[in-house]
């Protein structure tokens, strides 16, 4: 597969991918529409990055708006085959240290899982949005993959913390990445989400587990029939968002613009239907619907309603435990389909990673498995990833 959609510097250390501004780099999304968008600054994370001395190698392919499962329905580097994730791939392969991906319905802990690489989706606010293509601003986070939770903690020290361009970021100068002895923790496996995956990721779940176990942490198996709900409130949300974020793209401003028009209304309508693939079409069209006049109390404002009963489920499971372990995916491995197919399948495995997005919390992926956990518990969730990896050194 190609990884890179524009490469920057051979030594580079860090990709970034395509939703994630680098002055003067190409920056697409994955999209047709914004093809030949050059940004004229970069992304606060990127900023940051560069003045620790850190150097971009290149931007990394992604799927259109990440609205896919892992990246295999970008415009510039279209995936046949068995599924990988461009940015995850590259660490996974020790092309670079680390790489930054916006996380907003999973397709970043996907790949990160299917590679075998660390990926944080660090708690909502922490890490500045200022410089993503935003499609749903409530629930997507910039986040970082990197080999092992050790690798993770050193970009995350670098990126987060307070932003004064980014609205949605949160006060603090700093948050607590320490990994730390994780003797005394308490972990919940889900079984209803445990349930919907294959034997070998059931396989993958328990032998994490059993790590744990071993390293003195406790593992209790609970039931909790929130995800489906979660999903649904979530796959509502990102939609709407979705459908108004991406409403700028219209062939005027920037970006793709049709060559044959009569007026101002056909250059809008043939600019979008030209420059969007038929997954985003899909998600606009489920938007524009949860919005309109006779649905918007039924299913968008039901969702935001869905969305506080969720959070407060999710904290009494933390009152109780440290994190959450689950699986990511519902399987091991992806094998390219039919586009008209991904609205369906992107929904489906969006159970495993939508809590996260919808509340704002925290999730870690690892040794090919997720970890949950409250607002702010970032440090436990990779001292528990560490100590699985150590012992499998």
């Amino acid at each position: 597969m190609n990884e890179y959609i524009t490469k920057i510097c051979e030594t580079g250390n860090i990709a970034v991918d395509d939703t994630i501004l680098v002055k003067d780099a190409a920056a697409t999304a994955g999209s047709r529409i914004l093809e030949g968008f050059k940004p004229l600054f970069s992304a606060e994370a990127v900023t940051r990055l560069h003045e620790k001395g850190y150097t971009v190698s290149g931007k990394t392919a992604t799927g259109e708006f990440g609205l896919d499962l892992v990246g295999e329905f970008s415009y510039y580097a279209p995936q046949e085959g068995t599924l990988k994730g461009a940015a995850a791939e590259l660490v996974a392969n020790g092309e670079v240290k680390a790489a930054l991906g916006v996380d907003m319905n999973g397709a970043t802990r996907r790949a990160a899982a299917l590679s075998g690489v660390d990926f944080l989706k660090p708690t909502y606010g922490t890490v500045s949005r200022y410089g993503v293509i935003s499609c749903a601003a409530s629930g997507e986070q910039l986040g970082v993959y990197a080999k092992n939770a050790d690798g993770v903690k050193e970009i995350m020290e670098v990126i987060a913390g307070h932003d004064d361009k980014d609205g949605t970021s949160l006060p603090a100068e700093s948050y607590d990445y320490s990994i730390a002895d994780v003797k005394g923790k308490k972990v919940c496996i889900v079984k209803e989400l445990l349930e919907k995956a294959d034997d070998e990721t059931k396989a993958k779940v328990n032998a994490f587990a059993e790590t744990l176990k071993a390293n003195g942490v406790t593992v209790e198996t609970v039931s909790c029939d929130i995800f489906d709900l979660a999903n649904t409130a979530w796959q509502i949300l990102m939609c709407a968002e979705t459908c108004n974020n991406v409403s700028r793209y219209d062939g005027v401003k920037y970006g793709h613009r049709a060559e044959k028009y009569r007026n101002i209304d056909e250059l809008y309508v043939n600019s979008r239907t030209e420059g969007f693939n038929f997954l985003t079409k899909t998600v606009i069209l489920y938007g524009s619907d949860v919005l309109s006049k006779n649905r918007y109390k039924d299913c968008y404002d039901k969702s935001l309603r869905v969305r506080r009963v969720v959070s407060e489920k999710m904290a009494e499971i933390f009152a109780s435990f440290d994190a959450v372990l689950t699986p990511v995916c519902s399987k091991t491995s992806y094998e390219s389909y039919d586009m008209n197919e991904a609205f369906i399948k992107v929904f489906e495995e969006s159970v495993f990673t939508c809590v996260p997005n919808l509340i704002g919390s925290p999730a870690l992926v690892t040794s090919g498995v997720q970890l949950m956990g409250k607002n702010f518990s970032e440090s436990t969730l990779l001292s528990l990833a560490d100590v699985v990896e150590r012992m499998g050194e």
